[in-house]
């Protein structure tokens, strides 16, 4: 019954999320069997950069709104409210609005209007529509629009070095479990060699210091399994960190690469250069800045154009004195215009054309690069290929040395220093195609990087 439960709740998991696989290990716990896809996935998801990159298009996209209000009309209100310290008086001579028959001067005496010592108070509305602002507010909108479009492709840089750094993860822990797998072989290899060279030391047929030398590398094989155990346990935790979770997740990695059948990639490396142009999300940042900073200099050109606003106020006042006017009204047109300036737009104008100069370098620089970057790559995948077609040879010679001198010993035709050189030998060949398989995955995950490939 047991057995059925558990086997209903995997074949749930499966369904749930048919990239990853639970299964149990040896002491019969349930563990994740994490894919690389899977990982991935995790990873574009969850990553904590990855998700600042996208915060960073958020906040891209509040400046862009913010900045398209900046066409609409604008409405202010300023007040102030004072308490009078000391008064002013508005003094009228006599007759100072004429004489008049019948009535004689206006007015008739002079006349002191004094103001008055309350509170007074001061309200001043103004909706002001720019006018010829609207073509600098555009291209500053512009720039904008190309500010949220620089911020993707940060995103896009961003996720793709996730996605290299979580494939470097996962095939260093491929390599760990593979070295840990023939570092356990070398140990089962070893108690049995201790078990024979017993025997044969019972038979007297082989020495005392045979054996003490077969048990000392026996421990040293044992230690080995354990360093790798450890080694293995921390890189788990490295690819949990990548992948923004709990770093004490346990799980197993897929072993869906075949490394003994890895074969270069059919790429061209004149596509491979072509597909690097038009994906890689540096190239794509600095066209955008080459268009902002082109923009950049015609906002700051237009600063030449008078500010033409069209306007509507209104004032009143509260408490200042009966002979002024309670409130004021009025439309208009507004102009703010600085004549002379000594020569500092031009020369601001002057600055944003070395700015723009300086990105279409800039552009070109980082092709330039790119395409190396490329070609290097690409020669480091071929290198490593050829590296990996070595290692499997000289593994698979060692491997089957060590399987007739091993028959030999039992057979007692060969001599145990034989039995521990070929195993030396195997344990190297091992170690370097483990080294080249490593080089051969991460010079993989580089160059899918190099073009622009997630």
């Amino acid at each position: 019954m047991r057995m059925w439960l558990l086997t209903i709740f995997a074949l749930a998991v499966f369904a749930a999320d048919s990239l990853s696989v639970v299964g149990q290990d040896q002491t019969g716990r349930i563990t994740e069997t994490l894919t690389l896809d899977r990982a991935l996935k995790i990873a574009l998801e969850n990553n904590r950069s990855a998700k600042n990159a996208r915060i960073e298009v958020e906040k891209a996209g509040d400046r862009l709104a913010a900045a398209r209000t900046q066409r609409l009309p604008t409405f202010k209100i300023n007040t102030l409210v004072s308490q009078p310290l000391s008064t002013f008086d508005t003094n009228f001579e006599k007759g100072v609005f004429g004489t008049y028959l019948g009535i004689g001067p206006v007015p008739a005496e002079n006349t002191v209007i004094p103001s008055s010592t309350r509170t007074t108070g001061l309200v001043i509305a103004q909706i002001t529509q720019p006018l010829t602002q609207l073509k600098r507010i555009g291209l500053e909108i512009k720039q904008q629009e190309l500010g949220r479009e620089i911020s993707e492709a940060e995103v896009r840089g961003t996720e793709q070095a996730v996605v290299n750094n979580v494939k470097r993860a996962y095939h260093a822990i491929l390599q760990t479990q593979a070295a840990t797998r023939a570092a356990e072989e070398s140990v089962q290899l070893y108690r049995e060699l201790d078990r024979l060279t017993a025997q044969y030391v019972m038979q007297q047929v082989a020495l005392r210091p045979d054996q003490l030398d077969v048990q000392t590398r026996l421990a040293k094989a044992e230690y080995q399994v354990l360093t790798l155990s450890n080694q293995l346990s921390s890189q788990k935790e490295q690819l949990n960190l990548l992948l923004s979770r709990d770093v004490g997740i346990d799980f197993n990695v897929a072993e869906g690469l075949d490394t003994a059948q890895a074969t270069m990639r059919d790429t061209d490396l004149v596509q491979a250069r072509q597909r690097a142009l038009a994906q890689r999300p540096e190239i794509r940042e600095a066209r955008l800045k080459v268009k902002q900073a082109d923009l950049d200099r015609r906002a700051k050109k237009s600063e030449f154009i008078p500010d033409v606003s069209l306007t509507f106020n209104y004032v009143s006042t509260f408490n200042y004195s009966n002979f002024l006017p309670r409130s004021v009204t009025g439309l208009g047109i507004q102009i703010e215009w600085e004549v002379f300036d000594w020569g500092r737009k031009k020369r601001e104008v002057s600055e944003k054309a070395h700015t723009e100069s300086q990105a279409d370098n800039s552009l070109s620089e980082t092709e330039s690069q790119v395409l190396m970057e490329v070609n290097q790559k690409f020669r480091d995948l071929q290198e490593s290929l050829q590296q990996i077609r070595i290692a499997t040879l000289s593994q698979n010679t060692a491997r089957a040395n060590v399987q007739i001198v091993t028959n030999k010993y039992r057979l007692e035709a060969a001599l145990l220093k034989d039995v521990l050189q070929a195993e030396t030998s195997l344990a190297d060949a091992n170690s370097e195609y483990q080294k080249a398989l490593l080089s051969y995955w991460n010079a993989e995950a580089d160059f899918e990087k190099a073009i622009g490939d997630e």
